[in-house]
């Protein structure tokens, strides 16, 4: 077994094992932290096979943006753990046959028949003057058009919905009617003018009605 071979299956390993941390940790501070070292590890299998521009790019975005905002927003929420797993024992079996379902589906797809080196054997290695950032442009915007822009259009939607989901009145807070804003005009509507004696003024006549008092009392 070659080193390249070797690096593989430990990436791979890390993968797996963070994974699996991902989704069994109590605390989800420590899942979204487990999930960016499995996003740095697949970023390792990306370069491993040829594809730096993936691996970069899973760095970059997803660990160097995403997950940090992610994280940013899971500590600032306040999770209550106990609200959370209050009904876990309810749905468990559904969860259960529906893991079944997809380990079955797995197995059956992923496999040395359909995946094996017959039906895609070892691609040839590229040469130094080969960019992978090119060709991957290439297929993306020629032969897989139609569903990268399928897929934009689902995310849009997904965007829209949770924008809609989360959008609710609060009567405490203080909300901008654009409508009134186009509508304003320049007399009454954005200053309003108060006659006030200045302050050279105003500070003699206070010292005055406070002397006054006092002589009073």
């Amino acid at each position: 077994m070659g080193f390249e071979k070797f690096l593989f299956y430990v990436f791979a390993a890390i993968t797996l094992i963070a994974a699996g941390m991902v989704i069994t940790r109590r605390n989800p501070v420590h899942a979204v932290l487990y999930l960016v070292l499995a996003f740095i590890s697949s970023a390792a299998l990306w370069i491993l096979l040829e594809a730096e521009f993936l691996g970069i790019v899973l760095i970059l975005v997803y660990v160097g943006a995403v997950m940090v905002l992610f994280l940013f927003v899971v500590m600032m929420l306040d999770v209550d753990i106990a609200t959370l797993r209050a009904g876990f024992i309810r749905y468990l079996p559904i969860g259960a046959l529906i893991a079944v379902v997809l380990a079955l589906e797995i197995f059956l797809i992923v496999g040395p028949a359909n995946f094996g080196l017959q039906q895609f054997p070892s691609p040839v290695p590229a040469g130094p003057d080969v960019s992978n950032t090119e060709e991957l442009g290439l297929l993306l915007y020629t032969l897989y058009v139609y569903p990268f822009e399928i897929a934009a259009v689902i995310l849009l939607v997904a965007i829209v919905a949770a924008i809609r989901l989360t959008l609710r009145r609060r009567p405490d807070t203080k909300y901008m009617d654009p409508a009134k804003q186009v509508r304003v005009k320049k007399g009454p509507d954005r200053i309003r003018i108060v006659k006030m004696p200045s302050e050279s003024a105003a500070v003699p006549a206070v010292a005055a009605s406070a002397a006054t008092q006092e002589s009073t009392e």
